[in-house]
């Protein structure tokens, strides 16, 4: 199964190669190795946002990072640079769902220390174990 740590540019959208045209720039569309969480997406638009080119990722599609060169012979430079970020926001993606876990675990820490009847219901709810039942 991949995972967030997984996500890297795998390629050039086949569908979609670059061109030169006439228009003083050369679209590119990156291929990622798999599908992206909407909210992975968003975090690395806004990486992304001050960069000169845009480079962007549609929340819907996730599959393909989109965005420009004026010359043939800067994209390499920009392949390099995505990479870096894609990097970036796989770690912080990681560290906010870590983050959001821990907080979690905080909260359920709190609510079975509470005393009486309700700190008792919390106790055996968080010691449920939702495991496969082995066939006897």
């Amino acid at each position: 199964m991949e995972g967030i740590s997984d996500i890297k540019i795998v390629g050039i959208d086949e569908k979609r190669p670059p061109v030169i045209r006439k228009e003083p720039y050369i679209d590119i569309y990156f291929k990622l190795s798999h599908k992206v969480p909407s909210d992975w997406c968003n975090a690395f638009n806004a990486l992304m946002s001050k960069h000169p080119s845009t480079p962007r990722i549609k929340e819907k599609e996730g599959l393909y990072i989109e965005t420009w060169v004026r010359t043939p012979d800067a994209v390499v430079e920009l392949l390099s640079q995505l990479k870096l970020k894609v990097l970036e926001c796989n770690r912080q993606y990681i560290e906010r769902i870590e983050l959001k876990a821990r907080n979690a675990g905080d909260a359920n820490d709190a609510l079975s220390r509470e005393m009486g009847e309700q700190g008792r219901l919390n106790r055996i709810i968080a010691e449920l174990d939702f495991g496969d039942i082995k066939a006897q």
